[in-house]
């Protein structure tokens, strides 16, 4: 599987104008996958810990990840890698932005 990078403007390009080459789908022919749910996971960064230490966290406990405040964090859409991203504050909820959707080669 392949990591190419496809650019935001992309998505909003023509057919003619898309740089992958590949046909797209008509918006109004999409419409009959709108409301197929889907499973979407923000992951800010992973660690490891044995379950004593984790049965030993309380309430304000902070856990040290494997990422650093400002990094990209990973998007996943059904358990796949879709985008990268950053998280936002909007109206003091946490909110992901998008910024590099991941191309990948179906096998």
């Amino acid at each position: 599987m392949s990591n190419d990078n496809l650019a935001l403007d992309d998505l909003d390009a023509t057919p003619e104008q898309q740089s992958d080459g590949y046909n797209t789908v008509a918006g109004k022919d999409l419409e009959a996958i709108y409301d197929i749910p889907v499973q979407i996971s923000a992951v800010l960064g992973k660690t490891t810990m044995q379950v004593n230490q984790l049965l030993k966290l309380g309430r304000g406990a902070v856990v040290e990840l494997d990422r650093r405040v400002g990094e990209a964090i990973d998007i996943y859409v059904n358990n796949r890698l879709v985008a990268r991203g950053e998280v936002v504050v909007v109206e003091d909820r946490l909110g992901v932005t998008m910024t590099e959707i991941i191309k990948s080669d179906r096998s």
